[in-house]
Order: structure tokens, then C-alpha cells, then sequence
């Protein structure tokens, strides 16, 4: 049986289990003998464009403490990119993909493995399209990531409970934090989640270990009033001194105007998505200016998709599982999918997704998940969360610090 060869890219916005899907895909392709050699591609679909390449069957032959250590590396070891491919009927953009095809054929590429979110199942859908439309041999197969948890079909996505896990236990130590003093003040978390708050859900999860919680949890999936606001953070300062809240930093007005806009650039990405931070530091402002008391605002930011040494270990066991579950699903003949996952009564099963259902379509934190009044989160929502967290996953050490896989 000839063997053809197979190239895995990542894209998009970075997670502490990204690299875990990607040593998925490898261990699955070093063990078919219908594949020949893996190729990485740098920085996505960009690297392929630049016919800029790795061999990772060779990286990789036999060397198992290696994988292992690339499962407990955060950010994208391939490098990302935010490339949006040109409409199928942009005559203009069809270069594009004549560049990508040449590139396929001359490789002897018959498996496309994407590891990415929302935008980057785009990319597969419109490879899977194109390779259709033209009679190209090419099986697409979308694999997915973001700690957004907002791709359609799959229960949740790899990544987003190892920045949930971080996200629980930081807000923990915070409200630990707060509560040593008996100055009144408000402290206010801001969370990444432009359109869906299921990262900001998960700062409620210290209840479940009786820990506390944030006094509110405001999502962008409802209309944020400051009025209400303000008078929700009065409510509990007279119950205690120290506030706590988290919010997304893509919480809206009744307009549809950003909170932090602002604060914001303005900036957008190739996928027109605007860059957001400044939500915490705008209602800081708001409180100190209209409240009088003592505000400060915390920007998770970066780390909480890039903090490794806190992984979920059902996250990384799950990431490694589907990227294994991709390759065989590209073995079989399946394309214009992405692997995601089920929810059984014991854990998780892999199946396979129509990605034409899934690109550019956000899933967003159910009404039941939410209290009555849009400023807290219910127990279902916690239940949900619960097992995305479970387990821990210690990198390997070395000089105190963790160790992490470089190419």
C-alpha cells in the first residue's frame, strides 16, 4: 500500500493544551504505515503559503520523552498565525489556493490536519470545499482548541479546562486575598471571552469546594447595565467589605458598545474581531468615580491560556485523545469534519463533526447556566464544569521552574 504523507498546523490563539493535540496527531501518524512523513507547518497556513516546514516524523521517531514533554508545554510549538483564506469565488484569491495545492502535490500530502477554533475550522471547511469542488485528493480534518469553549457541536473544546482550572484556583487565592481587610473595596477580575462567558462561569467555581465565589459573574451573553451594576456592588458592600467580581471582557451596553471600549485601540484582526482589554480598568473608574471606595481591576490576560503548571489533567489527556481520534477518523476516509467530543455518563467520547457547521459559529453559555437576575451562575453551570477540571497534570522540573519542549 503506497503511503502519503500528512502535514498538522495551529492556529489562532494559544492554549496550555494545544501542544497536547498536536502530540496526539503525531503519535497517530508515526504509528500508521499508511503515512509516510508528518510535516509541521510554521505558523499555519502561513508557513505552508512560505513553504516553511518541519519534518516531524523524524523529530519525533522514537522519542517518547519528548512528546511528553511537548503534552506539558503551553502556546503553539509550531508557532500560529490569524490567516483568513480568500471567498472560494474571489477570483483575486484564488492564488491562494493554487499556492496551497502546488504545495500538497509537490509534498505527496493526502491528510490536513488543522488544530484551531472558530476561524481556523473556516480554513478546513474552505481546503475541504475547494478540494472538492477541483478534484483534489486532499482529506481535511479540523481538530479543535480554544479556551473559549464556543465551537458548535463538541461538548467542550481542549484547552478550556486547563485556563477554567487556573481561572478557579486564582480567583480562590483572590478572594482569600481580599478578605484580610476591612476597607471597603470593590476588586474586579477580567476574563478573556469576546462573545461567549464560559471562562468567566468558571470563576465561580470555588463554591463547589465551599470556598466562596465572586460576589457577581456578568457574561457578554447578556446586556450589561452600570446602573445595575452599581447597584449590585452597593447591595454587597453593605453586606461585607471586600467585593469581588468577575467579568468578560467583552461585555456589552443596550447599544452593543463594549464596556472597555474606551480603553480599547480599536485594532482588529484579519477575522474583524476587535482586540479587547480595558473592561476591568473601565469599571474600576466607574466605581471609584460614582461609589467612592477603594477599586482595583485584575486582567487575567495571557495567563490564564498559557499557564501550564496548573493544567487540567482530564484537558491534556483528553487533547492528546483527540488528536489520536483525528488521524484515524482521516484514515477512514472522513473529511470536512472536526473531532470533537460527547458527553457520556463516564467521561467523554470522541465523534466526528460536519465543520461546515462549526466554522465561524459561537456557542455560547446556555440561559439555564445563568441566574435569574444575568449576575451570577447556577449549579448546573458548575456541574457542567466540574470534570473539565479534574486531575493534575505536574510538568517535569528542572532549576525549579518548569521544563518545556522548543523546536
Amino acid at each position: 500500500m503506497t503511503a502519503f504523507n500528512a502535514i498538522v498546523g495551529q492556529s489562532g490563539g494559544p492554549t496550555a493544551a494545544i501542544n497536547a493535540t498536536l502530540s496526539g496527531v503525531i503519535r497517530g501518524c508515526l504509528d500508521s504505515d499508511r503515512i509516510g512523513t508528518l510535516y509541521g507547518a510554521r505558523n499555519g497556513v502561513e508557513g505552508i503559503l512560505r513553504g516553511d516546514t518541519i519534518d516531524l516524523s523524524a523529530r519525533f521517531s522514537d522519542h517518547e520523552a519528548q512528546l511528553t514533554l511537548l503534552e506539558h508545554t503551553p502556546a503553539a510549538a509550531l508557532g500560529s498565525c490569524r490567516k483568513k483564506l480568500p471567498a472560494l469565488d474571489d477570483a483575486a484569491g484564488q492564488s491562494t489556493y493554487e499556492t496551497l495545492f502546488s504545495f500538497f502535490s509537490e509534498k505527496r500530502i493526502r491528510y490536513f490536519f488543522y488544530i484551531g477554533g472558530n476561524d481556523s475550522m473556516d480554513t478546513v471547511a474552505k481546503l475541504s470545499a475547494y478540494a472538492r469542488a477541483h478534484g483534489k485528493d486532499l482529506i481535511c480534518v479540523g481538530v479543535p482548541k480554544t479556551i473559549d469553549n464556543d465551537l458548535e457541536g463538541t461538548d467542550h473544546t481542549p484547552g478550556f479546562g486547563s485556563a477554567a482550572k487556573y481561572i478557579a484556583a486564582s480567583t480562590s487565592e483572590v478572594l482569600r486575598d481580599c478578605a484580610v481587610y476591612t476597607v471597603k473595596a470593590v476588586t474586579i477580575i477580567e476574563i478573556m471571552g469576546r462573545d461567549a462567558g464560559w471562562l468567566t462561569c468558571a470563576a465561580a467555581l470555588p463554591r463547589l469546594s465551599g470556598k466562596g465565589e465572586p460576589d457577581y459573574v456578568y457574561l457578554p451573553e447578556f446586556c450589561f447595565d452600570t446602573e445595575r451594576f452599581l447597584s449590585d456592588v452597593n447591595a454587597a458592600l453593605q453586606k461585607h467589605p471586600n467585593v469581588v467580581v468577575a467579568v468578560s471582557e467583552g461585555i456589552r451596553d443596550h447599544n452593543g458598545r463594549y464596556i472597555g471600549e474606551g480603553t480599547q485601540s480599536g485594532v482588529k484582526d484579519a477575522f474583524g474581531h476587535a482586540y479587547l482589554a480595558g473592561t476591568g480598568k473601565a469599571l474600576e473608574l466607574l466605581v471609584r468615580e460614582r461609589i467612592g471606595c477603594k477599586a482595583r481591576s485584575i486582567e487575567v490576560n495571557l495567563l490564564q491560556r498559557c499557564a501550564a503548571h496548573l493544567a487540567s489533567k482530564t484537558d491534556l489527556d483528553d487533547s492528546v485523545r483527540v488528536g489520536l481520534s483525528a488521524v484515524a477518523a482521516a484514515l477512514e476516509g472522513k473529511t470536512e469534519i472536526m473531532m470533537g467530543y460527547i458527553r457520556t455518563g463516564t467521561g467523554f467520547e470522541t465523534r466526528a463533526f460536519d465543520v461546515s457547521a462549526i466554522a465561524n459559529r459561537i456557542k455560547t453559555v446556555p440561559e439555564a447556566f445563568v441566574n435569574e437576575t444575568h449576575n451570577g451562575v447556577t449549579d448546573a453551570c458548575l456541574d457542567y464544569l466540574k470534570p473539565l477540571i479534574a486531575g493534575e497534570a505536574y510538568p517535569e522540573y528542572e532549576n525549579g521552574l518548569p521544563k518545556q519542549f522548543t523546536f
